[in-house]
């Protein structure tokens, strides 16, 4: 027993180094995004203006409204195809080609982003020689992103339906309830919260992807994370410090929003089935 308080201390400790190792770099970054020196290592002074040279380049408002329409659009689309392909694998437990379907659902989360961008490119490099589309741009960057995002929001969803007991669905069926309805009006419901993480998890994955988004853009269509990584390879300026901020600021924000939307809809339904099982012991006695 004498040694709890100590073990206590050195896990503690640990976990106080890696936070730090994690989110000094980002703090000094955000820090530096207001130095007046070009310098971005020589800190010459507080100041706004990078934030304001911001507004007048063209190329990195473009490319960051770009990249929030990619991120917005992957997170709905990897949601809705996560959660048909979670709903499969949880509720039809045997049909033919599973593993295979279940093989190709995960395949994303191993595969490194290089060969799936390759292979991308080198799929939609055909299309476009034989249809003439699609041409490289939004489009395929939206489709590589939603490819891998939906692997990554199949598996958050799934975790969650596999803690739902079915007799909730088959209650909704036998009061007359179709498929349909009871997917709709009893299974959603209840998966909200894995959906809304999922949802963000999937932005923030596509909102800040290089290497997809490297082999599947294309003249005009540059994402933020592109724009950020070839000017940094020319030397940083406390401009792409500037750009990074409101990136960690959007992401961060977003974070917060979800968190306090789950942390209340938590709250409700913790409320909602209580009052419900207050309701169901009164009627018994």
């Amino acid at each position: 027993m004498a040694q709890t308080p100590r073990k206590n201390v050195f896990g503690l400790s640990w976990l106080i180094a890696g936070y730090l190792f994690l989110y000094i770099p980002i703090f000094t970054l955000i820090v530096f995004s207001f130095n007046d020196s070009k310098m971005v290592t020589l800190w010459g002074g507080f100041t706004f203006k990078w934030y304001a040279e911001i507004l007048r380049d063209r190329e990195i408002i473009e490319g960051f409204l770009l990249s929030l329409k990619v991120a917005f659009f992957t997170a709905c689309a990897s949601v809705a195809l996560g959660t048909l392909a979670a709903f499969t694998m949880v509720r039809y437990q045997r049909f033919k080609g599973k593993t295979l379907f279940s093989g190709m659902i995960n395949a994303p989360l191993v595969m490194p982003e290089v060969i799936i961008g390759l292979s991308l490119l080198l799929m939609l490099v055909s299309f476009q020689r034989s249809f003439g589309f699609p041409d490289r741009g939004m489009l395929t960057i939206w489709l590589g992103h939603s490819l891998l995002g939906m692997a990554y929001a199949a598996v958050a969803i799934q975790a969650r339906l596999l803690e739902l007991p079915k007799s909730l669905e088959e209650a909704a069926m036998d009061l007359g309830c179709r498929p349909w309805q009871v997917f709709y009006l009893v299974t959603l419901p209840m998966i909200s919260q894995s959906l809304i993480s999922a949802w963000l998890l999937t932005f923030t994955i596509s909102l800040d992807d290089v290497v997809l988004s490297a082999f599947l853009s294309g003249p005009g269509s540059t994402t933020l994370p592109i724009v950020i990584f070839s000017r940094a390879k020319l030397g940083l300026s406390p401009t792409v410090n500037a750009v990074a901020s409101i990136m960690i600021f959007v992401v961060a924000l977003g974070v917060v929003l979800g968190s306090i939307w789950l942390a209340r809809a938590e709250k409700k339904r913790a409320r909602e089935q209580a009052l419900a099982y207050q309701q169901g012991t009164e009627l018994q006695a």
